[in-house]
């Protein structure tokens, strides 16, 4: 089975830091196939026999520990269920508008969207817009106005925050191009 893992808080202002090539070889020492990384904020794809994806996270997990001594969370998920995900993106979402900002927000398992939701809170009508499917926000907001959001500031500062990890549009489409190579 091929899949994506989305590290959480790497390589952002200099903390947290781990190099790609040494994720790739971390995640090949723990015996992951084909393990390649896309960009530098923690995005990994590779295949495993593992048909656990909670058995795979405790391994990374462990993996970083050891490796790097950090504690980071981890997120999961395989290639068709990516592919799914996004086939299910709102109309809004993923434009080609340059005045739009557009990310999907991965909830860490076992949080829940509504926990997400209730700590948060609303989004700002007519700054941001936010859709849940299959336990990720597919959430969008102005590019200019993104301190006027209510999501924005929250998604980094509130005791939800260790439990998402955040990425662009763009990004997890091209992971999903790499995932189909």
């Amino acid at each position: 089975m091929k899949y994506i893992v989305l590290l959480r808080g790497i390589n952002i202002s200099g903390k947290n830091k781990i190099s790609m090539n040494e994720l790739k070889a971390g995640l090949e020492k723990i015996g992951f196939e084909n393990v390649s990384t896309y960009l530098n904020s923690g995005n990994a794809i590779f295949q495993s026999e593992i048909d656990n994806k909670e058995v795979i996270k405790e391994n990374i997990q462990r993996m970083i520990k050891e490796r790097f001594n950090l504690e980071i969370p981890v997120y999961v998920t395989t290639a068709p269920e990516l592919e799914d995900i996004l086939k299910h993106t709102p109309e809004w979402w993923g434009t080609n508008n340059k005045e739009i900002y557009d990310n999907m927000i991965f909830i860490i398992p076992p949080t829940k969207y509504e926990e997400v939701y209730n700590t948060i809170g609303e989004t700002k009508e007519n700054l941001e817009k936010i859709q849940e499917y299959n336990n990720i926000i597919f959430w969008s907001y102005k590019l200019k106005e993104y301190r006027k959001t209510n999501w924005w500031p929250k998604t980094a500062s509130t005791s939800i925050s260790d439990k998402i990890t955040i990425r662009t549009a763009n990004t997890m489409r091209k992971v999903l191009e790499l995932c189909n190579k």
